[in-house]
C-alpha cells in the first residue's frame, strides 16, 4: 500500500478557522482540505440546505423539455419512461414515472433487457413505444450518443427527451431536448449530478412550471441519494445537497420498497455506505440476475405487504449474484495465474459463458488481488461485451477512446465503462489496451494508494472529535471519510487474528506505551500480525468508526494498513 500524506496547511489558517468556527485544529485542518475557509462555507457544509440547488433552468434544453410534456400531458399522449437497467437508471424511471402519474395517466415504464437489448436505448424498446401508440420517449441515464436510434424513432413519429450524465460524442443526438450537463455548450454550474439527479432537475422544473411547491418533491430524494451513492459520483454541490436529504428521507419516510429491503436486513439508521452496501446491489440484481423491470415494480410499490413480496424476490437475485460473481471470480483469477498475465499493466480476461450481469463486479474483484484497470469479457450474441474498471487516478474511459478502432460501441465514465466487440478483434484489442495503459498510467498509480489527510496523536481522538467527524458526511467522492495515521504505537497484547479464517486482525493500543487504549480492527490485514506482536512500535493509517458490543459504545480505529 502507497500512504499519501496529504500537504499540511498553513497554520496561520488554520488556527483562524480554528477559532472562527470554535474547533479544535485538526479540525480546521480537515475543512480547509475541502476548501472550506470561511464561516458561511462551514455553515453550508455542515448544514446543506435545499435552497443551495441551482435553478433547473440553468440546463441547456430545459425549456424545451418542459414545454413538450407540458403539450404530451395536454394532449393525453402516451409517454414512454426508458431507464438503463442499473441503480442509476431503475431509480431514475421509478422517480420520473412516479412524478408524470400525478400529472397525467397516460405513462409506461421500459427497462431495457440486459442480455437481449444490451445497454441504453434500444431499437426494440422504440418499436415497443410505436406499437403502442407512445409519441414521447424520456429517457433516463442512457441516450447521449444514441444518434442513430434517436433518428430512427423520429421515423416513426416517436420524439425523444434525454436525461443522461455520461459525456456526449462529438455530435448529439436530434432529439427535442438533450439534458447533460457535461454537453460543453451547457452553462449548468454543477458538472457532476448522476442519471437520477438529472431526471430531479426535470421534474423540478415541470413543478416550477406548474407553481408547485418544491417541498413536495423531497419524497423523491431517497431515489436520487440511492443513485448518487450507487453511480459513485462526487459528493459535493448539489450531490451533497441532495444525498443529504435523500438520506433524512431513507431513515425516516422511506418508501415502501426500501422499507421493505431495510426490514430484511435489520438496519437502523443507513449511512451513503449503507445505501451502496445493502440497498444498491439489491437493486442492481434485480437487473443482473433477472430484469430491471424488477426494481422499478418494487421501487414504485405504494402497498407494504406487495413491496414485501417484491423484496423477498430481489433478495433471493441478490443471493444469485453473489453466487455468480464469487465462482467467476475464481474462474477469472486461474486465467491471470501465468506468468505473463502477472507481468502486464492491465487485467483482460474472457470466458464465454460468464454471466454478463456480474462481469462488472468480478472485474472490481479482480482489483482488489491485481491493481490494474480491468476487463471482464463475455459472450452478448454474436459479440463480446465486456465491463471495465480502473484505478485511482487513470481515465479508462480515455484508454478506450485509444483502442476505438477494435470496439463496436463503448461509454461509460472514468472509472468505469462497457463496450462490446466483435470476437476476431479481442486479442488485437487486448495488446493495443495493454500498449495504452503502459504508455499512460504511470506506474505509482498501480500501487494501491491510502489518502492521509493528517498525522494525529491518539489523545485527540475524543467523543467530540468523533461527533464533528460524523457531521462531515455523507461521504464519497471529493468528501471521503477522513482517513489519518498515528505513529509509535504499541499492542497492548491483545491484539490477534480474528475471523472464521483469521484473516482479519484485532488490535488494542497505547501511544508511547502510555494513555488509555483504543481498540481497533483490520479487515483482511491478519498478515501484519507479527508487525505487532512484542510489543513492537509501529504505524498505522485508519478511519475512526464506533463500535457497540454489549449494548456499549466505544471508539474504534478502522485499521487500512500497519507498517513498522
Amino acid at each position: 500500500m502507497r500512504w499519501t500524506l496529504r500537504p499540511k496547511q498553513d497554520m496561520a489558517k488554520v488556527r483562524e478557522l480554528a477559532q472562527v468556527l470554535q474547533v479544535d485544529t485538526s479540525i480546521a485542518s480537515l475543512l480547509l482540505q475541502r476548501e472550506i475557509d470561511t464561516y458561511d462555507k462551514a455553515k453550508s457544509f455542515f448544514r446543506p440546505s435545499i435552497d443551495e440547488l441551482h435553478d433547473p433552468f440553468l440546463m441547456k434544453d430545459m425549456d424545451k423539455a418542459v414545454t413538450r410534456i407540458e403539450k404530451a400531458i395536454a394532449q393525453g399522449e402516451n409517454i414512454l419512461v426508458f431507464g438503463d437497467y442499473d441503480v442509476d437508471g431503475t431509480t431514475s424511471v421509478a422517480l420520473m414515472s412516479s412524478y408524470l402519474k400525478t400529472c397525467t395517466p397516460q405513462v409506461a415504464t421500459y427497462i431495457p433487457d440486459r442480455y437481449a437489448e444490451g445497454y441504453g436505448v434500444s431499437y426494440m424498446g422504440i418499436d415497443y413505444a410505436a406499437d403502442n401508440d407512445i409519441s414521447l420517449i424520456i429517457a433516463l441515464d442512457c441516450g447521449v450518443k444514441a444518434i442513430d436510434k434517436v433518428a430512427y424513432a423520429k421515423e416513426k413519429g416517436v420524439d425523444f427527451i434525454i436525461c443522461d450524465h455520461h459525456r456526449p460524442g462529438e455530435h448529439l443526438p436530434a432529439a427535442v431536448a438533450v439534458l447533460d450537463p457535461k454537453r460543453e455548450d451547457c452553462e449548468y454550474p454543477y458538472k457532476e449530478l448522476c442519471g437520477c439527479g438529472v431526471g430531479f432537475k426535470l421534474i423540478s422544473a415541470i413543478a416550477l412550471s406548474r407553481k408547485q411547491n418544491l417541498d413536495e418533491l423531497h419524497t423523491y430524494l431517497d431515489l436520487v441519494a440511492t443513485a448518487i451513492g450507487a453511480d459513485i459520483v462526487p459528493i459535493t454541490g448539489e450531490n451533497r445537497v441532495l444525498a443529504y436529504y435523500g438520506l433524512q428521507v431513507i431513515n425516516q419516510a422511506p418508501r415502501s420498497g426500501f422499507e421493505a429491503i431495510i426490514k430484511q436486513v435489520k438496519k437502523r439508521t443507513l449511512s451513503i455506505t449503507d445505501v451502496v452496501f445493502i440497498i444498491a446491489p439489491r437493486i442492481n440484481a434485480a437487473g443482473r440476475m433477472k430484469h430491471g423491470n424488477h426494481a422499478v415494480t418494487l421501487l414504485t410499490e405504494t402497498d407494504f405487504d406487495k413491496a414485501c413480496q417484491y423484496a423477498i424476490e430481489i433478495e433471493q437475485y441478490n443471493s444469485d449474484r453473489k453466487e455468480a460473481d464469487k465462482s467467476i471470480t475464481q474462474e477469472a483469477l486461474v486465467q491471470i495465474e501465468n506468468k505473463e498475465e502477472q507481468d502486464r499493466k492491465t487485467t483482460v480476461v474472457y470466458q464465454e459463458d460468464w454471466h454478463k450481469g456480474v462481469i462488472g463486479i468480478v472485474a472490481s474483484r479482480l482489483i482488489e488481488t491485481y491493481y490494474r484497470p480491468t476487463l471482464v469479457f463475455t459472450r452478448s450474441g454474436d459479440k463480446l461485451a465486456a465491463s471495465a474498471r480502473s484505478v485511482k487516478g487513470f481515465d479508462v474511459y480515455n484508454a478506450l477512446s485509444a483502442c476505438e478502432e477494435f470496439i463496436e460501441q463503448f461509454g461509460g465514465h472514468k472509472y468505469a465503462a462497457g463496450l462490446t466487440l466483435k470476437e476476431e478483434n479481442y486479442e488485437a484489442f487486448k495488446n493495443k489496451f495493454e500498449e495504452v495503459v503502459s504508455e499512460t498510467c504511470d506506474p505509482h498509480l498501480l500501487i494501491p494508494e491510502i489518502g492521509i489527510e493528517t498525522e494525529l496523536n491518539l489523545d485527540q481522538i475524543t467523543p467530540k472529535f468523533y461527533r464533528i467527524i460524523k457531521q462531515f458526511a455523507p461521504f464519497g467522492p471529493g468528501n471521503m471519510r477522513p482517513s489519518f495515521m498515528t505513529k509509535n504505537l504499541v499492542d497492548n497484547g491483545y491484539g490477534k487474528k480474528v475471523g472464521a479464517d483469521q484473516t482479519h486482525l484485532k488490535i488494542n493500543v497505547t501511544q508511547n506505551g502510555s494513555g488509555n487504549p483504543i481498540g481497533g480492527i483490520g479487515f483482511n490485514l491478519g498478515d501484519k500480525h507479527d508487525l505487532i506482536t512484542e510489543q513492537k512500535p509501529f504505524m498505522a493509517a485508519y478511519a475512526i468508526d464506533e463500535n457497540e458490543w454489549n449494548n456499549i459504545v466505544s471508539l474504534q480505529l478502522m485499521v487500512k494498513d500497519i507498517k513498522q
